[in-house]
């Protein structure tokens, strides 16, 4: 007698009806209820910084204005001193690091 091997064994068939049927059967949220949960979840993070503490103060930063012996680098954008100047062009200039 010939086997085909192809075809679905019988047990196996049975395993993957039950737990087709287990998952249609389980209580499975809502997909409005996970995305109020999220973002209820996210209104609650919003005064938080990443390691949890809550921040309620403005945070005051002190802008130095770029010095005549520095420049921006074109491919990087930090400001650099002039002594780290590689090549300029176009009107861009390029520090050693990137240009190395």
């Amino acid at each position: 007698m010939a086997t085909d091997y192809d075809e679905v064994r019988s047990d196996v068939k049975e395993s993957q009806d039950r737990s087709l049927e287990a998952l249609q059967s389980a209580n499975a949220p809502d997909a409005r209820s996970v995305v109020n949960e999220l973002d209820e979840a996210d209104a609650l993070d919003e005064g938080l910084t990443p390691g949890g503490e809550i921040v309620a103060e403005e945070l005051v930063v002190q802008v130095i204005p770029q010095a005549a012996d520095e420049f921006t680098c074109y491919s990087c954008f930090l400001v650099r001193h002039r002594s780290q100047l590689a090549r300029e062009s176009n009107g861009h200039s390029y520090c050693i690091e990137c240009e190395g």
